[in-house]
């Protein structure tokens, strides 16, 4: 069973840093994608961020293009999001997910498995 556990959320304030971090297990992940999508009140989960464990091929958002940086520690089975210069409105509950194909995809649909979230809050 896969699992995916999500950490590092918090209290932040506009302007400021934080790094999510995404545990998964459960099963071989080397030929997996894993997403970062987020969820804001009273708003639909969007897309943030993908990495593709086998060639290492990410995709952003274009509102965190520049800003948010995607990456992998693959013997770790650890995704992380560097998430710099936040802004108020990207408050929001971050989810990690994985889908078990290499091909990035950035449709919450294509995805498996989701990890539980992570509150990050940006205060103005």
């Amino acid at each position: 069973q896969v699992q995916l556990v999500e950490s590092g959320g918090g209290l932040v304030q506009a302007g400021g840093s934080l790094r999510l971090s995404c545990a998964a297990s459960g099963r071989t992940f080397s030929r997996s994608t894993m997403g970062w999508f987020r969820q804001g009140p009273g708003k639909e989960r969007e897309f943030v961020a993908v990495l593709s464990w086998s060639d290492g091929t990410t995709r952003y958002a274009d509102s965190v293009k520049g800003r948010f940086i995607i990456s992998g520690d693959n013997p770790k089975n650890t995704v992380y999001l560097r998430m710099n210069r936040l802004k108020p409105d990207e408050t929001a509950v971050y989810y990690c997910a994985a889908r078990n194909d290499p091909v990035i995809r950035s449709v919450r649909q294509a995805y498996d498995d989701w990890g539980q979230g992570t509150q990050v809050t940006v205060s103005s």
